[in-house]
């Protein structure tokens, strides 16, 4: 295949990406939450992470600008605070042409460093969200939004921050990790789409996705419709979250 004849191809699929999340989101209406995006990379076994904990980029380069591109047709974009410590992300829209989505850190215990590059954002303030109330400045381009609720606990309650986030007028997030994250939204029945790149790899680490058995004894978790389609060296996998009993 010519290198013209697979880059029309890899546009297409692109295009037909963002077709078909655009036209979901456009028709999600909640007042209570935003539509929730889950998108990240892994290898053929699960794996996001070595054994040691170290962080391990799967993405090629096609893989890459699909993920920035994913990036800028959302209003927010959220991280968990383990991935600033770890990977230090800007979640800008670098290799792709679009707005930067607002970032957004879930960070219960405020242990994100003010030298982190996601505090000094090139356009907009980051939103951490938090269950203590600020004792220390973050700078002048971070935002801690404390989340009540009426038990105390370690972990920031989901349902009352995407409810914040949904009254600041974030009507679509993309949330992209890491593994306790991905784990928390998908215990809570709160991702709508689920956009998966699969590498041809095999590592034995740290796996995405953790325990989902609900507390009604109901855990099924079905992806229907199921698309799927090869981008670079990888495998991209897309489609709507089916809970079983109830819908996200």
């Amino acid at each position: 295949m010519r290198p013209q004849e697979n880059k029309k191809i890899t546009m297409n699929l692109n295009q037909q990406i963002e077709a078909w999340l655009q036209a979901r989101i456009a028709n999600f209406q909640s007042e209570l939450r935003p539509f929730i995006t889950l998108s990240y990379a892994q290898s053929w076994d699960g794996s996001i992470a070595s054994r040691s904990g170290e962080t391990l980029n799967f993405s090629c380069d096609e893989s890459m600008r699909l993920t920035h591109q994913l990036r800028s047709l959302h209003d927010g974009i959220l991280v968990g605070v383990g991935t600033v410590l770890c990977d230090d992300p800007q979640l800008t829209v670098r290799e792709w042409s679009g707005k930067n989505p607002q970032p957004i850190v879930l960070d219960s215990r405020l242990r994100t460093p003010v030298t982190a590059k996601i505090c000094h954002h090139p356009d907009k303030q980051c939103w951490i969200l938090s269950v203590e109330n600020a004792t220390h400045s973050l700078g002048e381009k971070v935002d801690v939004i404390t989340v009540g609720s009426d038990t105390l606990q370690d972990q920031v309650p989901l349902s009352a921050a995407m409810k914040m986030l949904a009254e600041r007028n974030i009507k679509s997030l993309m949330v992209e990790g890491g593994a306790a994250v991905i784990t928390a939204f998908l215990q809570a029945r709160l991702v709508d789409a689920l956009i998966l790149t699969v590498a041809p790899k095999l590592v034995g680490g740290y796996k995405a996705v953790g325990d989902l058995q609900a507390s009604d004894g109901d855990d099924r978790l079905n992806i229907h419709p199921l698309h799927s389609a090869h981008l670079g060296d990888d495998m991209v996998v897309w489609g709507e979250l089916q809970y079983g009993g109830s819908a996200a």
